[in-house]
């Protein structure tokens, strides 16, 4: 299988020597482990899997015992599986408060989990590892934001029109998926889903409806993109408000699921904004889904939803580097919306709009128009039409129109 190198790893490596712990998270299968030997192979640092019996029983009997190291990192993969960890983790580092004394990787959400009453605040680091971005899988550097604040794009990208960028969805950023071929993948993610239903689950929550929580997953794959309906999905699904909430907690503790929040200048204009539910890998989606390249290229709905998806998880990758920017969605009274906002260090704003088109003029800029003349104010703004085109052109007002290719090149 191929080696792809991972852009968190530099911040990996960077938060030890100024963190007592790191906590590197993401769904089963990302990549966690294979990071996590790169900073074993810097030296001087041990790894020891919760996935192995023995280890596990050590972890859970004797928290204490299975800490107490005097090397550099002590390197623990899988460590929702032994939750009592975490408070004998506080007693060591409070005792002994030098950095870089663990590396903590879990496939699921170790701090959402309701036995778990310890954050290590103030001691502790948090990463967080997707799927293969593109850029990763063409070893390319995460340069899109900043190109993008400061309206620096190429004039042309080739290679990458709608079909292709349609196959590079279906085929995701699950590093064994990509070394199959294309026939065998949806077979793998699908065998995937039920193999955390089964194996999984236990370790974040007590979930007595599986085929439920299942068919949640599915009616959320339909729904990558759109605003979250609670009232909707509990009708379509016969759960409870409650049930459904926390189902969907599950799903995104999993790292399965996404939720985007939407933009507001205030805390209290959010308070009853709806929320975008985002699947976290493409090719995920299509298989739960079913989808056919050759249909979805041509339902413009379809095609449409898994290319906005797909931009999302790119962006993201990049904005969960550490560059101290927020990603939201962009939606008012008058169903004006921007498909993704984005807010950098100085108060600058980035609104994208995702075409799936290979075609663009200046209505599809209309919003980030308005947006920039009635919202943004003495704000910087740049706006951005991300489509499947190959050429970079001028919108007019400061916005400009953009390969999506250029998410990754």
């Amino acid at each position: 299988m191929t080696f792809y190198p991972r852009w968190q790893v530099t911040a990996v490596r960077e938060a030890l020597k100024t963190r007592r712990v790191v906590v590197l998270s993401g769904p089963r299968q990302c990549g966690k482990t294979t990071l996590a030997m790169q900073i074993v192979n810097d030296g001087g640092n041990v790894y020891r899997t919760l996935d192995d019996a023995s280890m596990l029983k050590i972890a859970r009997t004797d928290p204490l015992g299975f800490l107490r190291h005097d090397i550099g990192a002590l390197i623990i993969d899988e460590v929702q599986k032994a939750p009592d960890l975490i408070p004998a983790i506080k007693q060591i580092v409070d005792e002994d408060n030098k950095n870089g004394q663990f590396l903590l990787t879990g496939s699921s959400d170790i701090f959402r989990r309701p036995d778990v009453t310890e954050s290590l605040a103030g001691r502790v680091k948090h990463a967080r590892l997707r799927v293969l971005s593109f850029g990763e899988q063409m070893n390319t550097p995460p340069v899109f934001l900043t190109n993008a604040f400061a309206g620096n794009f190429p004039f042309q990208i080739k290679g990458f029109d709608k079909r292709e960028i349609i196959k590079m969805a279906f085929a995701g950023g699950y590093p064994e998926v990509l070394a199959l071929i294309p026939e065998k993948r949806a077979d793998w993610l699908l065998d995937y889903v039920e193999s955390i239903i089964a194996r999984d689950l236990r370790d974040v929550a007590n979930i007595r409806r599986q085929n439920s929580l299942r068919r949640l997953l599915d009616t959320f794959a339909s729904w990558s993109g759109k605003l979250m309906d609670t009232q909707g999905v509990s009708g379509r699904l016969d759960l409870n408000r409650s049930t459904l909430n926390a189902y969907t907690n599950v799903l995104e503790s999993l790292y399965l699921l996404e939720r985007l929040p939407a933009w507001t200048e205030t805390d209290y204009q959010r308070a009853g904004q709806r929320e975008k539910i985002f699947m976290t890998d493409t090719g995920l989606m299509a298989a739960l889904l079913d989808w056919r390249e050759e249909e979805v290229f041509w339902d413009a709905d379809r095609s449409g939803k898994i290319i906005e998806t797909m931009v999302f998880n790119e962006l993201s990758a990049q904005v969960s580097l550490g560059r101290d920017c927020r990603i939201h969605h962009f939606r008012d009274r008058e169903n004006r919306e921007i498909d993704f906002l984005i807010s950098g260090r100085r108060g600058d704003l980035l609104g994208i709009e995702v075409k799936a088109g290979s075609a663009v003029s200046g209505e599809d800029a209309r919003h980030l128009k308005w947006f920039k003349n009635k919202l943004a104010e003495e704000r910087p703004f740049s706006g951005v039409v991300l489509y499947t085109g190959e050429n970079t052109l001028p919108l007019g007002e400061g916005i400009t129109a953009v390969p999506i290719a250029c998410l990754w090149s």
